[in-house]
């Protein structure tokens, strides 16, 4: 189901524990960078996914290089790269198992969603979490 209410939104955050942010970056000035450590100062587990980063930590967290290479379940798969890459995202998406996939800001790929729809993955599509959780506060529904 795609989700793009005020409601739904909330509810996403009210549930979630864990988040892959796939695209994670260590250098301070990328929004994927500025996001993680939202996400991580909000109290979420965040894996970062990068498989040029294996191994290393950011922001205290150990970098993996797939979201298969994740042990246990991820709530959400947060989208911090390019819109061709979108398909093989939404497929690993369906391997692990994770019931959101999320893409950030001007990341869309219609094929790509659609084959998350159909595999009963719930979407959220050209939005942020550092935008949407602050947005939510002050509307009064986090």
């Amino acid at each position: 189901m795609l989700i793009d209410t005020d409601e739904g939104l909330a509810s996403i955050f009210q549930r979630v524990k864990r988040i892959a942010l796939v695209g994670a970056s260590v250098k301070p000035e990328r929004p994927s960078h500025q996001v993680m450590q939202f996400l991580l100062d909000e109290g979420f587990e965040v894996i970062p996914v990068n498989p040029g980063l294996v191994g290393q930590t950011l922001l205290g967290c150990e970098v993996v290089g797939s979201l298969e290479a994740i042990s246990g379940p991820v709530d959400i798969v947060d989208v911090f790269r390019q819109p061709s890459q979108l398909p093989e995202i939404a497929q690993s998406t369906i391997a692990i198992a994770a019931p959101l996939l999320w893409t950030q800001l001007d990341i869309r790929h219609q094929a790509a969603e659609e084959l998350a729809l159909e595999h009963g993955i719930n979407l959220v599509v050209d939005r942020c979490p550092a935008i949407e959780i602050p947005r939510l506060k002050r509307l009064g529904l986090l």
